[in-house]
């Protein structure tokens, strides 16, 4: 693949820690059928809840995902599937349809 690490093919860019995070809520919210709450962030990551906190804001500041105030695992992805970084690591392809 061309692309450097922490890029992708939209607008927007994010670090190896965000692109982790978004992984993590790609992945999750496969798995699970619904995002991941801050909680479930915190454990996977092992960090504080107000280190999962500031990232997932910073996520939403730089337009990475979207949340709902007021309601819980809101979280949506607004990063294609295939600019995330475990994905390339996993070697998995998501279908274009996601």
């Amino acid at each position: 693949m061309s692309q450097k690490s922490g890029e992708h093919t939209g607008r927007q860019s994010f670090t190896d820690k965000q692109g982790r995070y978004l992984a993590f809520i790609y992945v999750y919210s496969h798995m699970f059928g619904r995002p991941p709450a801050e909680t479930d962030m915190q454990r996977h990551f092992r960090v504080s809840p107000p280190s999962v906190h500031q990232t997932v804001v910073t996520l939403e500041r730089n337009g990475l995902i979207r949340r709902q105030p007021g309601v819980a695992r809101s979280i949506e992805l607004l990063v294609p599937p295939e600019a995330l970084p475990i994905l390339e690591w996993l070697e998995i392809n998501p279908p274009k349809s996601l």
